[in-house]
């Protein structure tokens, strides 16, 4: 029983003392692959460093996370750019928009999501999307496209109206991460309600740590914790989940031509 851990910061200075040990503790307990979304352009060396240690479980993709995004837009795209030519990465990401805590840079937010989107058409690569408090204006971005690359919504908390209006692009899976066990999240139902097919395992480590360790720094080896919830929900064995999110998670990131 193997697991695929979609979405997660580990080259983090959270991380720093005892990196190597939680790897190793979540390959022991089947989590076998680790896909760690960019930032900005301060921690490209920490995730290809990681990689490189790493380089048959954990995989870098290059993007500008929206919560980076300030009147510096530019140089920073710049640098992604110059990252895509140069190597190949697993995805573009992550990217999006994000209006919990600040509006101010919203035109530079849908500026980069917008470029990131034409270049992982551009190079052929998913992408992964950052959404916080700004649905409408993710989907907005999204429909002004004819086309669309492969990708995943990380850390998806929407509502079922939501949900469906993503998968009904037909390119995207739901990141799902410890909020779905959080008591009034809401996300249970969700879950409830899309088929399998559609999800993916994530935690978004250091952050979001499920039920039972909320409040603490999350870790890889709880992506077991959003698995058990999952087959709970579904009322199924946890063995089918970690093979059906595999799998959705290979169909996005290992697909020799992700568009479709």
């Amino acid at each position: 029983m193997q697991f695929t851990e979609t979405h997660t910061h580990l080259y983090s200075k959270e991380f720093d003392a005892d990196r190597n040990s939680l790897i190793e503790k979540a390959l022991k307990n089947g989590i076998t692959k680790f896909y760690m979304p960019n930032i900005d352009s301060e921690s490209i060396l920490p995730m290809l460093e990681l990689e490189k240690k790493f380089p048959n479980n954990c995989f870098a993709m290059m993007g500008l996370h929206p919560c980076s995004v300030n009147q510096t837009v530019n140089e920073e795209l710049a640098i992604v750019e110059k990252w895509l030519k140069q190597r190949d990465f697993k995805a573009v990401g992550e990217i999006g928009i994000d209006l919990y805590w600040d509006k101010t840079f919203l035109k530079e937010q849908q500026h980069a999501f917008f470029t990131q989107i034409n270049w992982a058409l551009a190079y052929k690569l998913p992408i992964v999307i950052h959404c916080r408090e700004a649905f409408d204006e993710i989907y907005e971005v999204l429909e002004s496209f004819k086309e669309l690359p492969l990708g995943i919504f990380h850390c998806f908390s929407g509502n079922i109206e939501q949900a469906e209006k993503i998968l009904a692009f037909n390119t995207f899976k739901l990141g799902i991460g410890g909020v779905v066990t959080f008591k009034n999240s809401g996300l249970d139902k969700v879950v409830e309600a899309i088929d399998l097919q559609h999800l993916v395992l994530e935690t978004d480590a250091p952050y979001l740590a499920p039920v039972p360790f909320r409040g603490k720094r999350n870790e890889p080896v709880y992506l077991l914790e959003v698995a058990k919830k999952i087959a709970e929900i579904k009322q199924i064995s946890i063995s089918e989940v970690a093979n059906i999110t595999s799998q959705n998670a290979q169909a996005i990131f290992e697909s020799s031509d992700s568009l479709l």
